[in-house]
């Protein structure tokens, strides 16, 4: 008999993983309340129930008789997928520690705190508070729901009109009712991130990255052009962060799965922020497999069916440090308007240095005012593999001379291009 898998959520990034399980041999069911969602139409079978409609999802899994559920690419679907799998006795990763620490920015924030680990100063307002400024700490702000992922309803706010607006706006976008307001790290700082494995209760760092971000897009939330792989910060973050983190997963008893944690770095401090326990839009999976050889998404589809995540082999696989080698993964954003042509896409495809391509819009399509300032106006992100970050700069310029995504009048979309990395930061001696 062929085996059953929900999967839970329906954008493209889940799409992938979609793709996978089916290459497995595996029917896929996927549940997601827009009937249009992407990762639908890679499926065996889908479901128009919202994600948190626990008792329903519960419902279709005993009907279909299904073997196992795995939550997707979206962070609020870790809690249902962990109380869905409990009522269905299923494997799950999401301890509900775990669940409270990583998927909502409040929970996040108290586990820092109790584990300490610097985050960002800040603090929380409610449907109920009154709207007033942090004290000694000065605009701009950033407000976030504490719930909402890819950047929806997170706005920097830089006097007090705008501020008291966007916490109302902000608000209505948190299930929760709760809103973080945060010192904006601003230009000054360096953005970056770290991504785990979580293998019979053992944490293994398995990849460190830098982030750029666009600025410009005014006061909405700031989105990644792109990433290079390892970090110039790896060996500090290894030396400073890293122990204390390992401290707070054991706390949490986390067993298995994966995990990205992204921190702002001033002056040499990482302030950490935004944590995703879940397979990511970033996708640092895709580099893990062409470099060390060990597919998360596979990882994760075998979990969910035996309670088993990855092979005994895994710990000599795992190279936080790429072997040497050098990743980017470049991100397409769009401005806003309708795709008229696209030029270049297939030649980008080719490159020998490409290992995968995800496309979240097609020629026809229009990237709507609402989209900018969230990752719903990425048209591709690029995966790249190289021998070193001079040789992942001249891909990206090649690139950036190759591409063009033009509107109805001719006009170039593409907002911005990831800048070339500074190669002294990089290479070591």
């Amino acid at each position: 008999m062929q085996k059953k898998l929900i999967i839970l959520g329906g954008n493209p990034e889940t799409g992938v993983l979609v793709d996978i399980a089916e290459s497995m041999g595996i029917y896929t069911i996927v549940i997601d309340p827009n009937p249009n969602a992407p990762a639908k139409k890679r499926a065996s079978e889908t479901h128009d129930i919202d994600g948190f409609d626990i008792d329903k999802i519960v419902s279709v899994a005993k009907e279909r008789k299904v073997d196992a559920v795995l939550v997707g690419v979206a962070d609020i679907l870790v809690k249902p997928y962990r109380e869905i799998c409990e009522k269905l006795n299923f494997p799950c990763y999401a301890t509900e520690k775990a669940v409270e620490a990583f998927c909502s920015k409040d929970g996040f924030k108290r586990y820092c705190e109790k584990y300490d680990i610097q985050d960002i100063p800040g603090i929380y307002l409610t449907n109920d508070s009154e709207i007033k400024k942090p004290q000694n700490i000065s605009y701009p702000l950033i407000v976030k729901p504490v719930d909402s992922g890819g950047g929806v309803g997170v706005k920097i706010c830089r006097d007090e009109e705008d501020y008291i607006a966007t916490v109302e706006t902000a608000l209505k976008y948190s299930k929760k009712g709760v809103v973080l307001v945060e010192k904006y790290m601003d230009t000054n700082c360096d953005d970056m991130a770290v991504y785990y494995t979580f293998r019979n209760g053992i944490p293994y760092l398995s990849a460190t990255f830098d982030r750029q971000l666009t600025r410009l897009q005014g006061d909405s939330s700031p989105i990644a052009l792109g990433t290079v792989y390892p970090s110039k910060y790896t060996d500090s973050f290894v030396k400073e962060v890293h122990p204390k983190l390992c401290t707070m997963f054991e706390g949490l008893n986390i067993k298995a799965g994966v995990l990205c944690i992204q921190f702002f770095v001033e002056n040499d401090e990482f302030y950490i922020y935004d944590p995703g326990f879940r397979l990511q839009g970033e996708a640092p999976h895709i580099h893990l497999e062409a470099i060390n050889g060990f597919d998360h998404r596979k990882m994760l589809i075998n979990y969910a069916f035996t309670g088993v995540f990855g092979d005994d082999d895994f710990p000599e696989k795992n190279d936080y440090k790429f072997r040497g080698k050098s990743a980017s993964s470049i991100w397409i954003l769009l401005k806003a308007g309708e795709i008229d042509k696209v030029e270049g896409i297939n030649d980008i495809k080719s490159n020998e240095n490409v290992v995968f391509v995800v496309e979240r819009f097609k020629v026809g399509d229009t990237v709507k005012e609402e989209f900018l300032g969230t990752e719903r106006q990425i048209i591709y992100r690029i995966y790249v593999n190289a021998d070193s970050i001079i040789e992942v700069n001249q891909i990206i310029e090649n690139f950036k001379n190759t591409l063009k995504v033009l509107d109805s009048n001719g006009e170039n979309m593409i907002l911005e291009w990831l800048k070339p990395w500074n190669e002294k930061d990089y290479i070591v001696n």
